[in-house]
């Protein structure tokens, strides 16, 4: 019996936005314009570090390594939200949800490690400079964005392996606008359903909040080594090589533990599908307009590197 009703279910209905009828033409140009701004942002990032060597350092090349996260997480699941934005049925085959889900938790939690990382850098750079090259030569940051996305594909086949192996019931429509992991669940059935959701939350807020506790702990480090240092212009300086990092830290954490930690009970669909949008849209497009307006080395690389390119004879 559990075998026909799960063959029965060969695609879902994402109705995450049917509630907003007359807004979804409105909800499209905003989410189209936030996306391409997302991808301008981020390859532009990109492209200034690869073509300045000044930005050829481990801070940078994490830098780098997060802007490709961010542009795969979004590639996962913003085309499709267009697309569903129009489509007069928004319908998902069966495979193609258990990917979407797969690869939006991979880079989302790649993303989580690669800030990780980048907390142990500024941590290394400001309390310990005199190891710097030898903590953070190429191989050990390779090494550490290696693991960030071994680590991310990890948490992405275990969610989506725990999720897709439950039996669906029925109905098969996805209160959200993607694959999402809480209303997948409300259309299983079978008597491990429970198990499942406990074990996939704990391991994901597991994995959220230790990533949070290690780049508060590196801050800790970093905050009694700044106050130690004894010029203010030195507490500046310091300070402004970590101040992009720690507000994409905040936004990201913030925004996730809305998500993750918000208490259980009745949620409305227009209150899931907001809160959606919040971690899913409008984070990865505050990211790199905080890494580009608040690291001044970045901010100026970028200019140099494409006002030459637009006005040679002024540079």
């Amino acid at each position: 019996m559990q075998t026909a009703n799960r063959s029965a279910v060969t695609e879902f209905v994402l109705i995450g936005f049917s509630a907003f009828p007359r807004l979804q033409l409105l909800f499209f140009l905003l989410f189209l314009l936030m996306y391409l701004f997302t991808l301008l942002g981020n390859l532009l990032i990109m492209a200034t570090v690869r073509s300045e060597r000044s930005l050829h350092t481990p801070m940078y090349l994490f830098l780098c390594a997060l802007s490709v996260s961010e542009v795969l997480y979004t590639f996962a699941i913003v085309p499709r939200t267009l697309a569903d934005l129009l489509a007069p049925r928004r319908s998902i085959a069966f495979a193609a949800c258990a990917g979407q889900m797969f690869f939006s938790f991979t880079f989302g939690f790649t993303h989580s490690f690669l800030l990780t990382v980048m907390g142990y850098d500024r941590y290394v750079a400001i309390c310990h400079p005199l190891r710097y090259n030898v903590l953070m030569s190429p191989r050990g940051c390779a090494c550490l964005v290696a693991w960030s996305w071994a680590g991310g594909c990890a948490m992405g086949l275990a969610v989506t392996t725990g999720v897709f192996h439950l039996t669906f019931c029925g109905p098969n429509e996805i209160h959200h606008f993607a694959c999402h992991v809480p209303p997948l669940l409300k259309l299983a059935c079978g008597d491990d359903v429970s198990a499942v959701a406990q074990g996939v939350g704990l391991g994901c807020i597991t994995a959220l909040l230790g990533c949070c506790l290690l780049i508060l702990l590196s801050y800790a480090f970093i905050v009694a080594a700044i106050v130690r240092i004894p010029s203010a212009e030195g507490r500046r300086k310091a300070f402004s090589t970590c101040a992009s990092h720690l507000t994409v830290v905040v936004v990201h954490y913030g925004f996730a533990s809305v998500i993750y930690l918000k208490p259980k009970g009745p949620q409305s669909l227009e209150g899931d599908s907001l809160m959606g949008i919040t971690y899913t849209i409008l984070t990865p497009f505050l990211s790199p307009i905080i890494f580009s307006l608040r690291n001044k080395e970045l901010k100026s690389a970028m200019k140099k590197t494409f006002l030459s390119k637009l006005y040679p004879e002024k540079i």
